[in-house]
């Protein structure tokens, strides 16, 4: 892995809220709203974005943590948009800074953190987990 990646790296993305991000997909009690957990999601999608563009082939990353608060509501149909940032390297694990907002203000803020991953190694893990939890 010849990445390079460095403190201050940013990327954002913008996307449209429909029904199919509410809340109530989880819940049908939850107010009709952009979901926490479509929030969170967005968040993750910006970071690995981010990342796969200096990424050579045959490698990814994966979310290892992310610490999510959601300020305020999005009715659906408004745009959000996603900043995200790189603030620490560590080797091959990223620290980042995100930020959203939708039409009108600042929606949501997060710290999330991705690991680096060789590919192949990694789907031959899952593999023999898959073939272990088959042989129960």
């Amino acid at each position: 892995m010849d990445a390079k990646f460095s403190e201050g790296m940013s990327h954002e993305i913008t996307i449209e809220t429909s029904k199919e991000h509410s809340a109530r997909k989880f819940f049908p009690n939850l107010p009709d709203v952009f979901a926490t957990p479509y929030l969170g999601g967005y968040m993750e999608r910006a970071s690995a974005e981010l990342i796969d563009k200096q990424l050579e082939e045959g490698w990814q990353s994966v979310g290892i943590s992310m610490s999510l608060q959601h300020l305020a509501p999005t009715p659906l149909g408004m745009k959000v948009k996603i900043v995200t940032k790189i603030t620490k390297v560590e080797g091959r694990k990223l620290t980042f800074e995100i930020e959203a907002f939708d039409e009108l203000e600042k929606i949501g803020k997060a710290t999330h953190e991705r690991f680096i991953i060789d590919a192949k190694k990694f789907e031959e893990r899952v593999a023999a987990k898959t073939a272990k939890w088959r042989e129960r």
